[in-house]
């Protein structure tokens, strides 16, 4: 038995000098050295005590030997727990406690608070900084260039991504060798990545995004990649004209389109901008391709599914919707309260099946029953609906709907005519308790700074705006002018953090 990502992803590099990475500065690191050096710290690892399915915790700033200890863990048959930099002591404490690591992996400045952490749990810790120095890399050093993977089958667990969720326990979501595989090898299909291609990316390493994405389809298809540690305006401007294709969030295009450098004949060479992790405003779909030429290639995923939904490469892509299924990828969307199918327009549950989706949430046996129907297919917690082309469009998340008044509002419908207005950059909608209607709909909107408007709209003024558009039940009862939505790492709006603030508006 073969180690199957491994096999997928690297085993086919082993003597391959070309670049893996190209730096800002002019340096590389080739296939064959980043994997002579992911083979030195699987050595490592071992000698620590790491086998196959123990966990390797790691919360670090980004870098390449980042990625090159994924790659190591991928050898070993560990399973590879990636965390968020922003997370805090407390929250590292229930992370290490749930997943009980074997080796903890963190920065220096950290490396105290997390020692007494993982003593708990009998792991032991390692340092890594953004520039590559730790004791992780000077142990490696010590060991052998050779190892030989360790086998791992088809349904062995790879990585646990652990879930933000709005509410209760954070869950970890299980990937297996097999979901990283197949779904790196549909992106690579239907996006048509080939070893000709050079990514600029600038996207964290601990989400599915840029470790998944990004990364596992650069090395299938033995493309390289720009390798920057943040998104950062200036960087990205000077690196556009050695790339080919770049992924990032919808923030990282609405940055770009701020910015007058950011224009036709910088791109013009460019084959492929995808944008992913949070909705794309389809008017910043319409002014990128106005901008450039180029149309953004929106598509869908989560944790729990990696990819599942795209607009084509090659075929139209549709502004407001994150296009079609994936190869290999089942699509359906149900009624919430009965799990039947709706009709082609309706809005429902969007439910996926597939070899990308993941085995369950890590010791959460009960948790995973629910999510899931009996025929297999996952329940995504995200509403959508098709379109006459067979396009789907996803309209907000199943918590987020609104019941008010006895009648369902989705977020979606009442932030799309807010966000048509020519005053509004962009809005967040949702509800909070109403002593009436159960719940009342509320609005934030950030104003369009470009248009330095003279005399800015109001509540009123935006109120009425929108007054014929919508059903009464649906308009706001409240809609408040703020300086920007409050996003995660990702980019994703945090309606949490909105419906805690004006929770109690009409108390």
């Amino acid at each position: 038995m073969a180690n199957l990502l491994y096999q997928c992803l690297f085993a086919k590099h082993e003597n391959n000098t070309q670049p893996l990475m190209v730096f800002p500065n002019g340096g590389t690191l080739s296939y064959k050295d980043f994997l002579a050096l992911s083979r030195q710290i699987a050595n490592l690892l071992v000698s620590h005590g790491v086998a196959h399915g123990d966990r390797v915790a790691v919360q670090v700033e980004k870098s390449p030997e980042a990625l090159v200890l994924y790659a190591a863990c991928i050898q070993t048959g560990a399973i590879f727990l990636p965390l968020n930099t922003a997370y805090t002591e407390t929250e590292m404490a229930y992370f290490l406690e749930d997943a009980t690591p074997k080796i903890v992996v963190g920065d220096p400045e950290k490396i105290t608070a997390l020692e007494a952490l993982a003593k708990k749990h009998g792991g032991m810790v390692f340092s890594l900084d953004g520039n590559g120095a730790g004791s992780l890399l000077s142990q490696a050093s010590e060991h052998s260039e050779k190892f030989l993977p360790v086998a791992c089958a088809a349904d062995d667990l790879a990585s646990i991504l652990y879930t933000s969720g709005t509410t209760g326990r954070p869950k970890g979501a299980m990937l297996s060798h097999k979901n990283l595989a197949t779904n790196a090898q549909s992106l690579m299909e239907a996006w048509q990545y080939s070893p000709n291609d050079r990514l600029l990316h600038a996207l964290p390493i601990f989400h599915i995004h840029g470790l998944f994405v990004a990364g596992n389809l650069t090395f299938l298809s033995g493309a390289s990649m720009i390798f920057l540690p943040r998104f950062d305006l200036d960087g990205i401007i000077n690196c556009l004209g050695q790339a080919t294709t770049m992924m990032g969030v919808p923030t990282f295009y609405t940055r770009l389109l701020n910015d007058p450098r950011f224009t036709q004949s910088l791109v013009g060479h460019m084959r492929l901008f995808v944008s992913g992790s949070a909705p794309l405003l389809a008017e910043t779909h319409r002014k990128f391709e106005e901008r450039t030429g180029h149309k953004i290639l929106e598509r869908y995923g989560m944790t729990e599914t990696n990819m599942t939904i795209s607009n084509p490469y090659g075929g139209k892509r549709k502004a407001g919707t994150v296009g079609q299924p994936l190869p290999g990828v089942l699509v359906r969307i149900t009624h919430q309260d009965n799990g039947l199918p709706v009709a082609d327009g309706e809005i429902g549950m969007l439910e996926v099946s597939g070899e990308n989706v993941f085995r369950g949430y890590w010791q959460m046996p009960e948790k995973t029953a629910e999510e899931f129907r009996d025929d297999g297919y996952f329940i995504t917690g995200d509403l959508a609906c098709l379109d006459g082309e067979g396009y789907y469009q996803i309209v907000g998340r199943g918590k987020d709907m609104i019941i008010s008044g006895g009648f369902n509002v989705y977020p979606k419908e009442v932030e799309t005519c807010l966000d048509d207005l020519d005053s509004v950059l962009e809005s967040a909608v949702f509800g909070v308790p109403h002593p009436d209607f159960g719940e009342g709909v509320v609005a934030v909107v950030v104003l369009d700074q470009s248009l330095q408007q003279a005399s800015p709209p109001t509540e009123a003024n935006l109120k009425t705006d929108i007054a014929n558009k919508l059903a009464k039940f649906k308009q706001p009862k409240r809609i408040f002018v703020i300086d920007a939505l409050p996003r995660n790492t990702m980019g994703k709006v945090q309606k949490n953090k909105l419906r805690l603030s004006y929770a109690d508006l009409f108390s």
